[in-house]
């Protein structure tokens, strides 16, 4: 055990000095790899399994992030840094355990993230669309008595009533699926205000997402309330009487108020922006939540223009240990970088990119916090999307760059007599410049060979790739996606496993019945 103890410890330090002291610094030769491979055949000699009991896990969602955005991710943070970007390495891919998660839903071969947090978070697959009950749910159901049936219990919600704290944070609307998955159980996904849901489900009843974070927990329900929320959504929480700080209008036709009364049921506090988060002092703060935006955070590389100012996701990460590790009985909390999922549907590779090296961040915050021998931290994604990287680029190539092969300096042309991008997405808006963020939303589809690329910067935060199949936006995709682990009971990552282990391995760290 003292050998993982200083394995760990050492890990922690790696990834605290960040990502350049993973790279070797020396000349690339035959001796350089032998030496490499040397030393990492030792290191994983050395590699001890952790088999205590987490008295917290911690689980990264990175949605969207597939093996080939990790890939991509890993190069453009080096490239960034001015550092090889192909010996960079993300802050968890220094994890010792990695597995593969077999993403399907149980009527989808390519799943939405409601179905696979479903798996990830109370360890059942079900139908897209459907969070947190079984796959016997229509999607749609409106009818409270077989939703109540069929609810599948969460890790979160196990963790309250084991007298944990708990947290949820999102890049995303915190209503959204990923994030809803932890603390909601909803037949449609979309349902994340009343005013989103059918008339049938308000007629019988039937609480949206949004309600739930408050209704479900606490007085008449279960155990004492979540300890920290951060993310979006702030619309979905307010009246339609009311307009917020950005000059948003509420979406809720019930009058509820629904961060107000999160506040008051739990005594929270409530904030919205950076400088009120920045005032929260963890040492005397027990309960917050924070929606930051009307809808979605900002993506990482438009966060510094937003209105009202929004925290970083390693900020809001390190912030929530700081209030639940107070907590002598431990923790759970879910993070995920849901923007990273977004970027890819709009096919912009650029903020794909930036917005995995902000998880990368939050995880590194996150290692810089922790105890890594009482704490079990998982990084994975829900699914992957459909973004590829091909092409002969040689080493160094800028990876949003023109392929320019090995030996030559000029840009490799296809049989059309264009050159090409490394990065590309299978099907989606196409190419298109000048369009931050999703505003690619508002412009006509343009998949295909439509542009000559050898004058165009694709290099550029609002360049999107080129695609394949048209659609106004790009999908999913449904190959496996990676875990990686630390802490205890991370050793039982391995091989190919259905979704629906991560949570069982987290409920054994937990020693959960």
């Amino acid at each position: 055990m003292q050998v993982f103890k200083i394995k760990l410890a050492s890990l922690a330090a790696m990834l605290v000095l960040g990502t350049q002291a993973n790279i070797g610094m020396a000349a690339e030769d035959a001796q350089y790899w032998l030496n490499d491979g040397a030393n990492e055949i030792n290191n994983s000699k050395k590699l001890v399994p952790n088999a205590r009991k987490a008295k917290n896990v911690i689980l990264f969602v990175g949605d969207g992030m597939g093996i080939s955005t990790v890939t991509g991710a890993r190069i453009f943070e080096g490239q960034l840094k001015g550092i090889d970007g192909e010996r960079n390495k993300l802050s968890f891919e220094n994890f010792p355990y990695v597995a593969l998660s077999k993403t399907y839903s149980t009527n989808q071969q390519t799943a939405d993230s409601a179905p696979t947090m479903t798996a990830m978070i109370a360890g059942v697959k079900t139908n897209d669309g459907i969070i947190s009950l079984n796959q016997s749910v229509a999607r749609n159901a409106a009818d409270p008595a077989v939703l109540n049936a069929n609810k599948v219990t969460t890790l979160l919600e196990q963790a309250e009533v084991a007298g944990k704290s708990t947290g949820v944070i999102s890049t995303a609307r915190i209503t959204h699926a990923t994030p809803a998955a932890t603390y909601a159980h909803i037949s449609n996904r979309d349902w994340e205000a009343n005013a989103n849901m059918s008339a049938a489900a308000q007629a019988n009843g039937v609480k949206d997402i949004a309600a739930q974070l408050v209704d479900n927990f606490g007085a008449g329900g279960i155990g004492n309330g979540i300890e920290v929320v951060f993310g979006g959504g702030r619309s979905y929480f307010l009246p339609n009487s009311v307009t917020d700080i950005e000059n948003a209008r509420g979406r809720r036709t019930d009058g509820r108020n629904l961060a107000q009364e999160f506040s008051t049921k739990f005594g929270a506090t409530y904030v919205q922006n950076q400088a009120e988060f920045n005032a929260i002092n963890p040492a005397t703060t027990n309960r917050v939540i924070g929606l930051f935006n009307p809808s979605h955070m900002e993506y990482e590389q438009d966060r510094p223009a937003d209105i009202a100012g929004e925290p970083s996701l390693a900020e809001m990460t390190g912030k929530a240990i700081d209030i639940l590790k107070k907590n002598q009985n431990g923790y759970f909390l879910m993070v995920e970088g849901g923007r990273i999922d977004h970027a890819s549907h709009a096919g912009n590779a650029y903020r794909t990119f930036k917005d995995t090296v902000a998880l990368s961040d939050a995880v590194r915050e996150a290692m810089s916090k922790v105890d890594m021998n009482e704490t079990l931290i998982v990084v994975t994604a829900d699914h992957s999307h459909t973004l590829t990287i091909g092409g002969y680029p040689k080493r160094g190539n800028p990876i949003l760059g023109k392929v320019v092969e090995a030996g030559r300096t000029t840009p490799a042309v296809a049989a059309d007599g264009k050159p090409y991008t490394t990065v590309t997405f299978a099907n989606g808006p196409g190419y298109h410049v000048n369009s931050p963020g999703d505003a690619v939303y508002a412009e006509a589809i343009a998949a295909g060979r439509v542009a000559d690329m050898t004058t165009v910067d694709t290099e550029d935060p609002n360049f999107h790739q080129e695609s394949l199949i048209p659609l106004s936006s790009e999908t999913h995709a449904g190959e496996e996606v990676a875990i990686y682990a630390a802490g205890p009971k991370a050793y039982l990552f391995h091989g190919v496993q259905e979704q629906s282990y991560i949570y069982h391995v987290m409920k054994d760290a937990f020693g959960f019945k």
